[in-house]
């Protein structure tokens, strides 16, 4: 089956050239509604010529030197590796300064550079910081209409405009800690946009991650605000398309496939779930075999209707986010969920058709003790017993503190206390015949690394990644760094607590709230930590 265009591209006449690129392959950037959704507001455009990259691209129209401007959606910490594989695919060098005005200017966007770009920021020439709705009007036309300038002189104009953010145009303070612009303190705003029409897949694929579903984001942000979660406080306010919309567009999605996947960080909390759930019922009447995907549950927000529609658009399982085992924990992180809640839910779930859970939790929270993981196990062991024939998965990952949240000033357990508390996990839900899934500590150890790193990280990112990039080119890339006292040692970017009057290496990102209030939630919800 070909690929269906679910928008209409004019008939170009361009102006500019545009590689809009995802580091990884086809089939999982195709699935990616954030970079779809730019990909088709570059391609309307009569003016602009797009073209999608991949990791795994062999063919192009274009050639590097014909291309004016490359963008690239950054969405993991790790997304780097793919980020140096396409400019190594084109013979682009990886440092904006290596660049001369033979190549293109390259830009990067997306969750992980909005909330701290400095450890990637000499590979870009600018970055967008919030959201890209209007990146054609706002972008992509002060490049075009000053194509005859250099690329300083674009930079320049474009350091002007809000949230964008030219490294070029900027230092940093090694003895500060800071970004600085003429040796003043520098502050870039984040884009925010209303959610005034629901963003939906641009093109069916069938060979994409998600074949042939039509991706619907029906609410951004999430307005729990757990102190850990950088995709509630980087996307705040909290916003959603109305119901009616929402209708609308699962109409249209079905008039081209049977399988409709619904996004968002919690979309139970749109306030008309339940209504649009109720019409998705009415519409499997009509077509058999629809197919419904959700993303993560609110476990104290799941009603019937939410389950039958589940089960009866095919999921035998669904996932809620516990976070942690004793509600004294589950408090302190603002996880406001109590254990009747819990099993509420699971009950709902259970008795309405669903065949198991995966329950999402976290280890090494801030003032978590030994009591809170036997807790867990207590849970889970009560779980099994009341619902006997309903199928329990626990799913681990360990606290990564991440930029722009109260937990940001955390610090991060070492390596081995947290394997030792997933070798007691592991062996005491054997125990109970439960299963469970655990991340791996020593790359959340790198992700907590570069989620609260610096520019400074730059040469030691490329270092691993001609190293092979695998765990052992991280641990021997930093040695080597640290060793020649390159870098400070790692455990102060990846575990050391900050302190709240600190100067933090992305704190000239101005977002909402802004840091003094993410100071006031960190002292209202650790008051005990120093």
């Amino acid at each position: 089956m070909a690929d269906i265009t679910l928008y209409d591209i004019p008939k170009k006449n361009p102006e500019i050239n545009i590689w809009m690129a995802f580091p990884a392959m086809a089939s999982f950037g195709m699935s990616s509604l954030g970079y779809m959704s730019i990909v088709k507001t570059l391609d309307m455009r009569h003016d602009y010529y797009v073209e999608k990259i991949f990791t795994d691209t062999k063919n192009t129209h274009l050639r590097p030197c014909d291309v004016d401007v490359m963008g690239f959606s950054v969405s993991f910490e790790i997304d780097f590796l793919g980020i140096f594989s396409i400019l190594e695919n084109f013979s682009i060098p990886l440092k904006g300064s290596k660049r001369d005005e033979s190549f293109p200017l390259i830009f990067g966007g997306g969750p992980v550079l909005t909330a701290n770009p400095e450890p990637y920021c000499e590979f870009f020439d600018f970055i967008i910081i919030g959201d890209a709705e209007n990146i054609d009007i706002n972008i992509i036309d002060v490049i075009k209409n000053n194509k005859n300038l250099s690329k300083k002189e674009i930079l320049n104009l474009l350091s002007k405009v809000e949230g964008i953010y030219v490294p070029s145009v900027t230092e940093f303070s090694e003895e500060k800690g800071v970004t600085l612009k003429n040796g003043e303190s520098y502050v870039v705003k984040k884009l925010t946009y209303p959610l005034s029409k629901c963003i939906t897949t641009p093109v069916l694929a069938e060979k994409s991650f998600f074949s042939n579903t039509y991706v619907i984001e029906i609410v951004r942000g999430c307005p729990q605000r757990c102190g850990f979660c950088i995709a509630s406080y980087l996307n705040l306010p909290y916003r959603f398309c109305s119901c009616e919309e929402i209708i609308e567009k699962i109409d249209t999605g079905l008039k081209y496939t049977n399988k409709i996947a619904l996004l968002g960080a919690l979309i139970t909390a749109h306030p008309q779930f339940e209504k649009i759930c109720e019409h998705i019922l009415n519409r499997k009447q009509e077509i058999p075999d629809l197919e419904l995907s959700v993303s993560s549950l609110r476990a104290d927000s799941i009603s019937p209707v939410v389950i039958k529609t589940l089960v009866a658009c095919g999921q035998k399982h669904s996932t809620i986010a516990i976070e942690a085992g004793s509600e004294r924990l589950r408090k302190i992180i603002n996880k406001n969920l109590t254990e009747n809640q819990i099993f509420e839910t699971v009950k709902t779930a259970y008795e309405n058709g669903l065949k198991g859970l995966k329950i999402y939790a976290m280890i090494g929270l801030p003032t978590e003790t030994q009591e809170d993981i036997d807790e867990m196990i207590s849970l889970a062991k009560r779980l099994k017993s009341s619902f006997k024939d309903f199928e329990f998965t626990f799913s681990f990952s360990t606290f990564v503190p991440k930029a722009h949240t109260p937990f940001q000033f955390c610090e991060r357990e070492s390596i081995k206390s947290l394997e030792k508390k997933y070798e007691y996990l592991k062996k005491e839900f054997h125990k109970l015949g439960v299963k469970i899934r655990t991340s791996s500590v020593k790359w959340d150890y790198w992700q907590a690394l570069l989620s609260r790193g610096d520019r400074r990280l730059a040469d030691y990112l490329i270092h691993v990644y001609k190293e092979g990039a695998n765990l052992g080119a991280f641990k021997q890339s930093y040695k080597y760094f640290y060793d020649n006292n390159l870098l400070p040692h790692s455990d102060t970017y990846a575990l050391k607590n900050h302190d709240t009057d600190e100067i933090l290496a992305w704190d000239f990102i101005s977002i909402t709230p802004e840091k003094k209030a993410l100071i006031a939630e960190y002292k209202r919800l650790l008051p005990d930590i120093k």
